[in-house]
């Protein structure tokens, strides 16, 4: 995680460009257009407000929504985490997940999807995340605040089978242990109550959560955490600053 914006540096463009149509003249450039994007991420800035030595916001963001809708930002997503984890001496996929949710306030003039978390009482929109054991964002899904935990992450179980047969186990708190950890058993991945004994008092750090906790703390450094309305979006986040 870095603790201002930096531009892209040659390597990590290299990294990056294979995944996006270079292959004919544009006004505009798509380093540029990353690097806008980036900048937008890790400030929280309105797109309007998008700083003058970049391109126009309305191209930035026409580049955006058009990365999501196909794929693109999750394609890159995927390969950056392969590269990180063959970079470790680690399988390309994981074997083992954790799942955790936060609630986050909207920003202002934003009123798509908003609810009420009355647990944690927030009104905004909740995002679920899907990490390996090393922190690695892999999957996410945001929605209203109000939705349960267990329900609301049943569009993520697809993206756990999508990762193949290496997949054995996901963590998570007793709030997916419904139908949830149901729905994985139906294809033979094993769900585990990662929750601190129930004896205890205080604050006592659980090791198979700790890693997703610390991702979502990533995530609240990275500018506005609601500028991303959808699961391809979010994963930007990972993309970049995971």
């Amino acid at each position: 995680m870095t603790k201002q914006f930096k531009r892209l540096t040659d390597s990590q463009w290299a990294a990056i460009s294979p995944f996006l149509p270079l292959n004919r003249r544009r006004r505009s450039d798509l380093r540029e257009v990353i690097n806008a994007i980036l900048w937008l991420l890790r400030t929280g800035c309105q797109w309007r407000n998008l700083s003058g030595e970049y391109p126009h916001w309305q191209t930035v963001y026409y580049y955006f929504d058009r990365w999501k809708a196909d794929g693109t930002l999750e394609r890159i997503n995927r390969e950056l985490n392969q590269l990180d984890r063959k970079r470790q001496g680690r399988q390309a996929y994981p074997s083992v997940f954790c799942i955790d949710s936060q609630s986050v306030k909207l920003a202002p003039m934003i009123c798509a999807d908003p609810g009420l978390d009355a647990h944690k009482k927030v009104n905004g929109r909740k995002r679920q995340l899907l990490v390996d054991t090393g922190g690695r964002l892999w999957a996410a899904d945001v929605h209203s605040a109000n939705q349960a935990d267990g329900p609301a992450s049943l569009p993520l179980v697809s993206g756990i089978l999508w990762y193949g047969d290496r997949i054995e186990k996901v963590f998570g708190d007793q709030a997916y242990g419904g139908v949830f950890a149901c729905e994985l058993s139906k294809w033979g991945v094993d769900f585990e109550r990662a929750s601190r004994p129930e004896s205890s008092q205080g604050f006592v750090p659980v090791a198979e959560r700790w890693v997703v906790e610390r991702s979502i703390g990533w995530t609240n450094r990275t500018g506005d955490p609601v500028l991303p309305s959808n699961r391809q979006g979010l994963r930007a986040h990972s993309i970049f600053f995971g």
